[in-house]
């Protein structure tokens, strides 16, 4: 069944039509944010629902902080893979292979 992913920011729910900074993945129901601003500080609650099982499940609460020095620390680069190592397709299928690079 199709899943729907919403985020909730302080019990209100995020509008992300206009945004150009959030994003959620309707994949994988994670919420991006990029270039972070004071005013993102705060509770976010993912909510996922289905409609054919017409039912919603809201997850805990994560809250989002600034740290005081405005640091993020160095990180090394890391790339994370979304598929096994060896990827099965039948011929003039289409294939997604999906991944995510993170680093400074």
């Amino acid at each position: 069944p199709a899943l729907s992913y919403t985020w909730i920011f302080n019990n209100n729910t995020l509008d992300l039509r206009e945004d150009s900074r959030r994003f959620v993945s309707q994949a994988t129901g994670n919420l991006y944010l990029a270039k972070v601003e004071p005013w993102d500080v705060g509770n976010y609650t993912c909510a996922v629902s289905s409609a054919q099982a017409q039912r919603q499940v809201w997850g805990p609460p994560t809250a989002l902080t600034l740290r005081g020095d405005g640091a993020m620390g160095e990180y090394e680069p890391k790339i994370e893979v979304r598929f096994p190592e060896t990827t099965y397709a039948a011929k003039g299928s289409s294939v997604r292979l999906e991944c995510f690079a993170l680093g400074k």
